[in-house]
């Protein structure tokens, strides 16, 4: 059984027009969402065995903020250039390299692919992943390598205004 946490980085500021949209940090939202939804993952008693971030501000200090949450080393999030503007296919390849002794894969990135990611490997139909939302997806597999559209079983999808939890 493998499990995957797909999870949208947390909300960005526009403040600063001059900022690449690679360079956006998090807005005063997404400094608290971030932690929140870190603390609702680890009230699941979830624990990442790896955690892949695109490197773009945003999504890197989201991960952070999971990784301290699920007392997780933040060196050891995995950032991989390919993440910041990866299509489904390509996260996908992203997912199947995974090393087998991984359970629980978190991947931190960015909307519409995250969504889509979700929607195809789910076989779900999700309008939206919202800022910080996160979508958990069981496979019963046995390596990473077998993870395909339509094999993930979803297993919760929560996102900070969702009071359901």
């Amino acid at each position: 059984m493998k499990r995957l946490l797909i999870c949208r980085h947390a909300k960005s500021s526009w403040s600063q027009s001059d900022l690449r949209d690679f360079d956006r940090p998090l807005n005063k939202r997404g400094e608290h969402d971030a932690p929140e939804m870190g603390q609702r993952l680890a009230a699941r008693g979830l624990r990442p065995d790896l955690i892949c971030a695109s490197p773009a501000v945003r999504a890197l200090a989201t991960a952070h903020h999971y990784a301290r949450q699920l007392h997780y080393p933040v060196d050891e999030i995995r950032s991989n250039p390919v993440q910041y503007s990866a299509t489904v296919p390509l996260l996908l390849q992203l997912i199947q390299q995974v090393d087998a002794a991984v359970n629980l894969l978190m991947v931190v990135g960015h909307n519409p692919e995250s969504t889509a990611l979700a929607n195809v490997l789910g076989a779900l139909m999700i309008d939206n992943i919202p800022t910080s939302g996160v979508v958990a997806l069981d496979f019963a597999v046995d390596n990473w390598q077998q993870v395909a559209t339509g094999k993930g079983r979803l297993s919760f999808f929560d996102f900070p205004k969702n009071t359901g939890g």
